[in-house]
């Protein structure tokens, strides 16, 4: 069945026309349009005679019209396309809001880093056409559990991740399968044996999140191994001043 996609008409205001600009690309990622070039949608607006605002995924016919490339990390076709055992690490982004939420709930930094990586690619803003939110993609009732109140504040979202993601892993232990719990939820995991459900997306998701996470936690051990290099360096100059 071919679908023909909507033509989104804004009212009057900035606000407004802000706000269905977010609706056109949340809609446009429910229905899963996305361009030639993988992990980005282009989007198509245009103002017609009247004034009014058009978003369309196809290019209008005859009419002047600007393109809005829009990164999508929720697509299948960007994930699939990217090479995660060499993909470049994130290292420069809320580091300090990572470190925090390890340290507090006990995970590790890198494990984090890679759910982060996996879910928003480091995008605060991100959304889900499922209704998840920011950098680690959570979803409303997780967001209520642990008291996420904006979920596009770094802080909140990554403590509230980290949260959910302690709870799973002393639940499951095995880190495949806390990992799949994470993509498709408790009751999925438990109506198949509390193992990974049989969903290609989260079979993919474990297999994306450990690459990154040993990537990431190799990362972390060559920096300490530095750091501690530079320590002993400093203390064997002191040592040897008259």
């Amino acid at each position: 069945m071919t679908y023909k996609p909507p033509s989104f008409k804004s009212l009057n205001g900035v606000h407004q026309k802000l706000s269905f600009v977010l609706l056109a690309v949340l809609c446009l990622l429910s229905f899963g349009f996305v361009s030639a070039q993988a992990g980005n949608m282009k989007v198509y607006k245009h103002v017609d005679a009247q004034g009014i605002i058009h978003y369309s995924s196809k290019k209008p016919r005859g009419k002047s019209y600007h393109i809005l490339n829009i990164r999508c990390p929720e697509c299948s076709e960007w994930r699939n396309s990217v090479d995660w055992k060499n993909t470049p690490l994130i290292t420069d982004l809320y580091q300090t809001e990572i470190e925090h939420a390890a340290k507090h709930h006990g995970v590790e930094k890198a494990l984090l880093q890679a759910v982060i990586h996996a879910e928003s690619a480091y995008k605060a803003a991100a959304v889900s056409s499922a209704g998840a939110q920011g950098l680690m993609q959570l979803m409303p009732l997780t967001q209520k559990t642990y008291a996420v109140n904006n979920p596009f504040d770094a802080k909140q979202n990554i403590l509230g991740g980290a949260a959910y993601l302690r709870h799973l892993k002393n639940n499951y232990k095995n880190m495949d399968i806390y990992l799949a719990a994470y993509n498709s939820g408790e009751t999925a995991v438990e109506r198949y044996g509390r193992q990974i459900p049989p969903f290609p997306e989260t079979r993919e998701y474990v297999r994306r999140v450990k690459i990154l996470y040993g990537r990431y936690k190799q990362n972390q051990q060559r920096l300490n191994a530095i750091n501690n290099n530079r320590v002993m360096a400093t203390g064997a100059s002191a040592g040897s001043a008259p």
